[in-house]
């Protein structure tokens, strides 16, 4: 191309773009019968959701024509619906679901099937109203953060991910267990950690591979086919390198913890987020307040695994033993930590329960003395918070994410309406309408 001709073409894109063309903005009008558009206050009656480019730009009273947006806008009747921020749970398990073949799989299935296997169970998740999710453990962290970047590009439907990177200690909960040695040696993951600088040095590894967020396992864990206990596990030297490491990174650190007393030496190590909590007594209730720390409770995984156990037979009897004891004390200690104050995350365990249902955590929530609207808070503006994404997610305000679930009725009335989901909105792209 000559130089004249190159300088002519200059000429006009610059002419162009000076005169204002552009590419039309992608607008969606919704008018929602009744919104909670900031759970924890009260929702309103009629009103309008107008979003452009997948982010909210207003909130409107009353039903506002789509044609005040411009010509190409599109409108949503969900008059006759209950619309609320999406749904997020802080605890699951994308890549898999406890079952008799679950571990027979891990030998069966390549890495690439269980990648495959995961993005299914992701959509089953966004089209269950859980449009955010943190994955806590994975078989294969580089597969999960594969997805997580996958779904964010658009390439497959999913709820936006924030993934973990696993730290544990040698034989506790989070290693490999149940198999012959030499498989043993084969999955063992680089992570496993022993003394404060081992600890140190996986946080660092575990981060340099991917990881968003620490995920540690202060204690043993039901479902670790050892005899081992649900004691601590992680030593104080340890928990409190691990957390500091992780906050110097920029990490948020989560901790598995099912005894008080590891509950308790996470919580003085400065853990940001307690999973299960199952026996937190009254010194961990103190230090949850005075930390600012979450409880995600996973109250479905209890109950999951104590119907397991009654009602199969592939659990050992390790897990069993285990599953029994621990599922069926969660519940008290939940409701003792509920009534105190303590900030509380909404999160299932998915993956131990099935994915899809993770809305069930809600009813078993309530069922433990949350007000519904409480229940709501935890899986929206708490959940938002614990993950440092309040500017954007958690409520239908100006400037976030168009992240928008509705329900036939109201789930402050009936919590179960959470159990069918009718319409899914992730990032202004509509997933799902009944």
């Amino acid at each position: 191309m000559k130089r004249s001709l190159k300088m002519a073409v200059a000429a006009a894109l610059l002419s162009s773009v000076a005169g204002g063309t552009s590419i039309a903005a992608d607008i969606t009008v919704i008018h929602a019968g009744e919104l909670l558009a900031v759970p924890g206050k009260a929702p309103k009656k009629s009103q309008t959701v107008v979003i452009e480019d997948g982010m909210i730009k207003a909130v409107e009273d009353g039903f506002k024509a789509a044609a005040d947006y411009g010509d190409d806008a599109k409108l949503v009747d969900l008059k006759d619906s209950f619309v609320m921020p999406g749904m997020m749970d802080m605890h699951v398990h994308i890549q898999g679901e406890l079952s008799a073949n679950a571990d027979s799989n891990v030998l069966r299935w390549s890495s690439e099937d269980v990648g495959m296997h995961s993005v299914h169970f992701a959509n089953k998740t966004l089209q269950a109203g859980f449009t955010t999710v943190r994955n806590l453990g994975a078989s294969s962290p580089q597969h999960i953060y594969a997805l997580r970047d996958a779904i964010k590009r658009g390439w497959v439907e999913g709820p936006r991910i924030v993934a973990s990177g696993g730290v544990s200690p040698t034989g506790g909960h989070g290693d490999v267990d149940g198999m012959r040695h030499d498989l043993l040696e084969k999955y063992t993951s680089k992570t496993i950690c022993d003394g404060p600088f081992d600890c140190r040095r996986a946080v660092r590894e575990a981060v340099k591979y991917g990881a968003d967020v620490i995920k540690i396992t202060a204690t043993g864990g039901v479902l670790s086919d050892t005899n081992t206990g649900t004691g601590q596990q992680m030593a104080d030297d340890e928990l409190k390198e691990i957390m500091d490491t992780a906050h110097s990174l920029g990490r948020k650190v989560a901790a598995h913890a099912h005894a008080a007393e590891g509950i308790n030496a996470a919580l003085r190590a400065g853990v940001d987020s307690i999973e299960h909590g199952s026996y937190a007594d009254a010194e961990s209730i103190r230090l949850f307040k005075k930390g600012g720390a979450y409880l995600v409770p996973t109250l479905l995984a209890g109950d999951t695994v104590v119907n397991m156990a009654k009602t199969s037979n592939f659990m050992s009897e390790d897990i069993k033993s285990k599953a029994l004891r621990v599922g069926g004390d969660m519940i008290d200690n939940f409701q003792a930590s509920y009534k105190a104050g303590v900030k509380i995350a909404y999160g299932t365990d998915s993956g131990v329960s099935r994915h899809g249902t993770n809305a069930q955590e809600a009813v078993l929530m309530h069922k433990a003395g949350m007000t519904p609207m409480d229940v709501l808070v935890s899986a929206t503006v708490n959940a938002a918070d614990l993950i440092d994404m309040t500017d954007s997610l958690g409520t239908i305000e100006v400037g976030k994410h168009a992240d928008i679930i509705a329900t036939h009725g109201s789930p402050l009335e009936n919590i179960e309406e959470l159990l069918d989901v009718d319409f899914v909105m992730k990032a202004g792209k509509q997933v799902k309408k009944q």
